[in-house]
């Protein structure tokens, strides 16, 4: 019988400091093209939900389509990750969660012109009312955590 393999402390997966200054330049080039592009504007946002401006449902079809282009890649070339483990797609099971999750995200998102990504660009270009946004998804985060149990999934 083999011996169970221990998991990894929190010292040993941590990133180097090489690594995570690589994370925090390609987080900070993020939210430049999120800025610039104006995806976190909350203006672009109001303008999509009320169906006045096609430039972001543009980009987010763009977003679907790379993500099924790198899709086919992956499943292709039998892709592996960084640590050589291949990489598999697991659909999840639809159910009536998924629509109600989905509405409020939409409201969240068309309330406070941003999903999780731009979030962090709004505070870090200085939008003040983006930390009671940030502040709301850390509460919603922790809330899905304490009652992810008692959902149906």
């Amino acid at each position: 019988m083999s011996k169970p393999i221990d998991p990894p402390s929190v010292a040993t997966s941590l990133p180097t400091v090489g690594a995570a200054l690589r994370i925090l330049l390609v987080g900070v080039y993020f939210g430049i093209v999120l800025t610039k592009s104006e995806v976190a504007c909350w203006e672009r946002i109001h303008k999509m939900f009320l169906f006045e401006q096609a430039r972001m449902y543009l980009i987010i079809g763009l977003g679907i389509g790379v993500a099924m282009l790198a899709m086919f890649l992956i499943r292709k070339f039998r892709a592996c990750s960084i640590d050589r483990t291949p990489i598999v797609y697991k659909p999840k099971p639809f159910h009536k969660g998924i629509i109600f999750g989905g509405m409020l995200f939409g409201a969240g998102w068309a309330i406070t012109g941003a999903c999780p990504g731009p979030i962090y660009a709004q505070v870090g270009g200085g939008e003040v009312y983006a930390l009671f946004t940030l502040l709301g998804a850390i509460v919603g985060m922790f809330s899905f955590a304490v009652l992810k149990p008692k959902l149906p999934h």
